[in-house]
Formats: structure tokens, C-alpha cells, sequence
């Protein structure tokens, strides 16, 4: 017999944590082993009862979602956190992401897909809701274009510039950037060393660290 997925909800409203809850138990495979009021709260119920997804409120107090979503994820890697909320903020998105959550989903959620939500992530499924995905792909746009002008600004590195820079931040050798950027390798090897004068730098390492500072 298929072991239950194990749930908590974290949700610092006790009447939706246990409707959340109600609607989860309706699957025979979901088992809710605990509710939690706060980030706080919930290390607490995990290091009694280990749960393999955790449903996850992003705004509550003392620790809240994105916060606890870090924590959990450093503590316990193998456990899938579901960041579940009423408000689709790019930044809260963003954050809950990277910090290593499986997914974002928002609380008008219909029941069975909630359901069919928390199966999929335990799969190893990242959730996002096409308007969440769109907000994150804009967001991430924003990201990038102010990264690229920081470095303009900071540099005054000309376009092409500011792209070779970027892709020698990130480990890119300069056979890849000539491949990506459909140069040459001596005109890649150019580029480079102007990032190096620019950024007043002595090798690839002293440019990354000055990128580094501005970014």
C-alpha cells in the first residue's frame, strides 16, 4: 500500500488552516499531520512530525512566509514547500522562489486542484498559475534590466559590454560567450579585456568581484 503524503498548513487564520485542511483530507493519499499559526510555529510542528509538503501563508506574523519557506528549505531540503496566498505580489513571488519553493498558488484555489497541487509537487512539479508565471517572468525582465543598468552606469560599458560582463559574472568561459553572443573568440577576448580596464581590474577574478559589488 502507497504511503500518505504528509501535510502541514501554515496559515496564521485558524478557521482557513482547518478548512484548507478539510478539503485535503477528502483524498484518501493526503494526510494533514498539523496546522501551524506562523513561520515559527511551523519549525516547531516540523521537528515533531516531518512532513513531506507544507502549505505555506506568506503573510503572517512574528515569521512569515518567505522567511519560514528559507528556513524549512535549509533544514529540511527533501521537504516541498507550497507558497498558498491571497496576494500575488511579484516580489513575494520572487523571493519564495528562490528561496527554494515548489510552487505559488493563490487561496481561491479550488479544492481538487489544491489536491492535485500538493500530489504534483511531492512529485517534484514546480506549481505556478499562468498569471503567476507571467507576473514572474515580468518581474524577472525588470531584474535583468536594472542590472544591466547599474553596470552601464557604474562602467560606462556600452551594451555589448554590459552582456559579456554580465555572462563573465555568471561562469561563462570565452569560448561560451562568443558562442552565445555569435562572436569570435578574438573579438570575445576584446570585449573581456575591456571589462578588465573598465572595471579597473587585473584578471577574470578582480572583474567578477567588481561586477559583483555593483550588482
Amino acid at each position: 500500500m502507497q504511503e500518505k503524503i504528509k501535510v502541514l498548513v501554515v496559515d496564521d487564520q485558524k478557521d482557513l488552516a482547518d478548512e484548507i485542511k478539510s478539503v485535503l483530507e477528502t483524498d484518501s493519499m493526503l494526510e494533514v499531520v498539523g496546522t501551524a499559526l506562523d513561520g515559527f510555529d511551523a519549525l516547531q510542528k516540523m521537528s515533531v512530525a516531518l512532513p513531506d509538503v507544507v502549505l505555506m501563508d506568506i503573510r503572517m506574523p512574528n515569521m512569515n512566509g518567505v522567511v519560514a519557506t528559507q528556513r524549512i528549505k535549509t533544514e529540511y531540503p527533501q521537504t516541498k514547500v507550497l507558497i498558498l496566498t491571497t496576494f500575488d505580489d511579484s516580489d513575494y513571488i520572487l523571493n519564495a522562489i528562490n528561496y527554494g519553493a515548489s510552487g505559488y498558488l493563490l487561496k481561491d484555489i479550488g479544492g481538487n486542484a489544491l489536491i492535485d497541487a500538493v500530489k504534483n509537487a511531492h512529485q517534484g512539479d514546480t506549481i505556478l498559475p499562468a498569471k503567476i508565471a507571467r507576473r514572474i517572468t515580468d518581474a524577472a525582465k525588470t531584474v535583468a534590466a536594472d542590472r544591466e543598468i547599474k553596470l552601464a552606469r557604474a562602467f560606462s560599458f556600452s551594451d555589448r559590454e554590459v552582456e559579456v560582463a554580465l555572462m563573465l559574472y555568471e561562469g561563462f568561459t570565452n569560448r561560451q560567450i562568443s558562442a552565445a553572443l555569435k562572436l569570435t573568440e578574438g573579438t570575445t577576448r576584446n570585449y573581456v579585456s575591456t571589462v578588465y580596464v573598465k572595471t579597473n581590474s587585473k584578471d577574470r577574478a578582480e572583474a567578477i568581484q567588481a561586477i559583483g559589488a555593483v550588482l
